[in-house]
């Protein structure tokens, strides 16, 4: 049995680095002078989240909101009145400026060279090394789709079922494990608004009743954060562990395993025969996590990809050539 984990980490680890299709690690070294470019990208990054941690959380709802549309094609980058952006999942996604910057930062240095669908993914992961999660090898070479409408979104919310979420990324070819881990580790450094969990907290499922599966404790907590009748929106971190709502790691699962989980899809399944012994595996195991958690994220950001001369490399991300 010894043997057999060692294995296991052994292919994990090799997943962290290996090519999926034509993208590969390093593919624009030694292709922009003497400038590096995930340095540049990696600069850019570092000086926002000095000063505003929470564009971590920003940056991987980005990616997930782009990649489980048309593909990892920057597609939700595109303004537009029919435009991704303007789909109502997508009407709080931010970190579009952030993208901005970096792409004129790697303009100046070469021009037409990196695609907006390369800076969201090493973007991204560079984001989730800041937060202390793993700095994990994303492989390159993407080029940018051409086009990107609001009717092509349709993303699961967080009240989704457990069989309806698995089924969702089951059509996009991820494992029930891959489910689970985009989800609970995109939501260990997150924060959603009052309105999306008060269901949650006075009348689940219109039974007049808060949801039993919540920690009492938590549920008396909220409701003094998102009264009923309030005027006011306000936030909640997802991982509610102290001290770590802004770092990338294995909070959220543990959390969900004590009844505390805020959205319902994470408290769903750390309780659903199909994923509870996953969470309860990642919830009790920190190291694990993070390399299950970079190569979960690869995997992701080689969904659909364009890349030789399929697509563009745009000159703005918001726009076409």
């Amino acid at each position: 049995m010894k043997s057999f984990g060692v294995v296991v980490v052994l292919l994990v680890l090799l997943n962290l680095s290996s090519c999926h299709g034509a993208l590969q690690a390093g593919f624009y070294n030694r292709k922009c002078g003497t400038n590096n470019v995930e340095s540049i990208i990696r600069n850019v990054v570092r000086q926002r989240f000095a000063r505003d941690p929470t564009i971590v959380a920003a940056l991987l709802r980005l990616q997930f909101h782009d990649c489980f549309v048309t593909g990892c094609d920057a597609s939700l980058l595109l303004d537009g009145p029919s435009s991704e952006k303007t789909s109502p999942p997508n009407f709080s996604v931010r970190g579009y400026d952030l993208i901005d910057q970096i792409k004129s930062a790697l303009e100046r240095a070469c021009p037409r060279l990196v695609s907006c669908a390369d800076i969201i993914a090493v973007a991204t992961r560079d984001a989730v090394a800041l937060a202390r999660g793993m700095n994990y090898r994303v492989q390159t070479g993407r080029r940018d789709g051409f086009s990107g409408q609001a009717r092509n979104v349709n993303l699961p919310g967080p009240s989704i079922s457990v069989p309806s979420s698995i089924a969702f990324f089951g059509s996009k070819g991820f494992t029930v494990r891959d489910m689970v881990l985009l989800i609970g580790g995109g939501h260990t450094v997150g924060i959603t608004h009052c309105s999306f969990i008060q269901d949650r907290l006075f009348n689940f499922r219109n039974t007049g009743r808060p949801d039993p599966s919540m920690n009492p404790t938590l549920r008396n907590q909220l409701r003094g954060r998102c009264p009923q009748g309030s005027p006011f929106d306000n936030l909640i971190n997802l991982d509610q562990t102290p001290g770590s709502s802004l770092v990338v790691d294995n909070g959220s699962y543990r959390q969900a395993r004590a009844g505390r989980a805020i959205f319902e899809i994470d408290q769903s399944m750390a309780s659903h025969r199909s994923t509870s012994g996953i969470v309860f595996s990642l919830a009790n195991n920190g190291a694990s996590f993070q390399t299950q958690f970079g190569a979960a994220m690869i995997k992701m950001g080689a969904l659909q990809v364009l890349t030789g001369r399929s697509g563009e490399i745009r000159r703005s991300c918001r726009r076409r050539n």
